[in-house]
């Protein structure tokens, strides 16, 4: 559990800089949101899949 732990460290950083990077693409092109908003889901869906797949194999190899 404690590797888990390290390793959700990559995707909760990558989950910030997604989101950090669609705030300041908004903030300068307000008129981008529609189509930043879908990339940075789909963005955040990706990198939420690493955290998921992290803990299923925290709990089949322990």
């Amino acid at each position: 559990m404690i590797g888990y732990g390290l390793a959700a460290i990559g995707p909760g950083v990558g989950i910030g800089l997604i989101f950090a990077a669609y705030i300041n693409g908004v903030a300068r092109q307000p008129e981008a949101q529609g189509r930043l908003q879908t990339i940075a889901i789909l963005g955040f869906a990706l990198a939420e899949a690493l955290a998921i797949i992290g803990i299923a194999l925290a709990f089949v190899l322990s």
